[in-house]
């Protein structure tokens, strides 16, 4: 019965989530929003809310493990979605058909978040203020600076892509985002608390359960942004709304710090995160690569960083658990 529960509650996440998705894409293109300010805040917003949803929750019932594993492995799990969906349609070169500049500083600031991160793991007896993690106020202080210089950009305009929407008002698709963003919160509760029971009675690791089982269920959203951005050819979205989503989890994790009355969570999770954080790390130092390389004709050449990536995070996902 819980794992019909878990595989129920994951099932409906991941269906109201895509139509949150929808919902957002359509107040995009009814508001004056650009580009980026869609796909890093707007979606990334959207597509986020699972992870909070099932992390406050995993706080609510005393789980620190799920909370921080969902997080992290929710990073992991969206860098991995768009490792592959480049592999798969290498021919269109995603990478490079996008400007470095739009991107990099959301790449450089999920790159330093996580080394954060791992930073505040490996230092035993971290530093708190009201019961937070003093990591946790420098990631709000470095978010509010990006978000600041992102803001400011010129990036190109959603509605320069012609994507078919219903006929929806901004008021409707406004009230039918909220409603389903009520839906996704109740889903992603019962989804982290039979992931907590479905680790107690497997015997598999709260980290384990996490990092992978819950994380891959809240990332499908990512998957299905992704693959919509790709099919109206829209690659600024598809990178984007990963790299936003990956700064927005930092920021719910900072959110579940609040929460968690018992001391800094980093300091109450287990030190397997490190390996993931680390696998993010990699991950991210990847995609700064490939939006910084120079251009390559041969499809197979442009695709070899990103098959990379995904060989990586199966041997590290095999070694850990």
């Amino acid at each position: 019965m819980i794992y019909a529960i878990f595989l129920l509650a994951a099932a409906v996440v991941v269906l109201a989530a895509i139509k949150l998705n929808k919902f957002g894409d359509i107040i995009s293109q009814k508001s004056v929003l650009s580009g980026a300010a869609v796909g890093t805040f707007l979606i990334a917003g959207a597509t986020s809310l699972p992870e909070l949803t099932t992390s406050l929750t995993a706080v609510y019932i005393d789980n620190p493990d799920i909370a921080v594993g969902n997080m992290i492995g929710s990073n992991v799990y969206n860098l991995l979605i768009l490792a592959v969906v480049d592999m798969i349609y290498r021919r269109r070169r995603l990478f490079q058909r996008v400007g470095y500049r739009e991107h990099l500083p959301s790449a450089v600031v999920g790159l330093l978040f996580m080394l954060i991160i791992i930073a505040a793991l490996l230092i035993p007896g971290s530093i708190a203020w009201l019961g937070i993690g003093i990591e946790m106020f420098i990631m709000v202080g470095v978010y509010f600076v990006v978000v600041k210089f992102l803001s400011n950009e010129g990036e190109e305009s959603a509605a320069d892509v012609e994507v078919p929407v219903e006929d929806y008002s901004l008021r409707q698709a406004v009230v039918r985002f909220i409603l389903l963003g009520l839906v996704v919160f109740g889903a992603g509760s019962i989804l982290s608390i039979s992931g907590d029971q479905l680790a107690q009675v497997s015997g598999m690791d709260s980290s384990f359960v996490g990092s992978f089982l819950i994380a891959a269920s809240t990332s499908l959203p990512e998957l299905v942004t992704v693959l919509a951005a790709f099919k109206v050819a829209n690659y600024g979205m598809a990178i984007g709304s990963i790299l936003g989503s990956n700064m927005y989890n930092m920021q719910l994790l900072v959110v579940t710090d609040v929460l968690y009355r018992d001391g800094a969570i980093l300091e109450a999770s287990g030190s397997s995160h490190i390996f993931m954080a680390l696998l993010v790390v990699f991950m991210t130092i990847m995609f700064i690569y490939l939006l910084l390389r120079p251009r390559i004709s041969n499809s197979w050449r442009y695709a070899a960083p990103s098959f990379v990536i995904s060989v990586v995070y199966l041997v590290v996902s095999f070694m850990l658990f």
